[in-house]
């Protein structure tokens, strides 16, 4: 009996898991989502705008965040209408980590330290293990206080 349980660990342990099917697949980023990016990545905030309006899906929390993200910093920026996209963001996700980093920054840019920690606390119960949002976040909360 012995040899047949060790026989059974020895053929798991030095068997592959055959789990690669098991994970769900991701679907391909949408085009305008991409292009959005890239306009941002290169700081062609109007430009990522217009990428957007143009997208044939506005509803979902990606689109509300990255239109809220290019519209707080266009030049000059559109804080309230940024305000209203990452509200609507985080309707539809309310875990949506790009959307709570990004409307903290913008509550900070508001003076809304008590807002800005919120979001800071709900990502912290969005991230596993901590993520670098919530780390960009709480930096930037740090520099907020200390030019306080």
């Amino acid at each position: 009996m012995k040899k047949q349980l060790i026989s059974c660990l020895m053929f798991c342990m030095t068997t592959p898991a055959i789990s690669a099917d098991t994970t769900p697949t991701r679907s391909s980023v949408p085009t305008w989502q991409s292009q959005a990016r890239q306009q941002i990545e290169a700081k062609n905030f109007d430009q990522a705008i217009n990428v957007l309006l143009q997208a044939d899906e506005k509803q979902s929390a990606d689109w509300h965040n990255l239109m809220g993200y290019s519209l707080r910093k266009k030049s000059p920026p559109n804080l309230s209408e940024a305000e209203k996209h990452y509200q609507s963001a985080l309707a539809k996700e309310p875990k949506h980590r790009g959307a709570l980093e990004y409307y903290g920054e913008l509550l900070l840019l508001k003076n809304d330290l008590a807002g800005a920690e919120t979001m800071l606390s709900r990502l912290d119960n969005a991230c596993s293990f901590g993520c670098e949002e919530y780390r960009d976040l709480k930096k930037s909360i740090i520099e907020f206080k200390t030019r306080k």
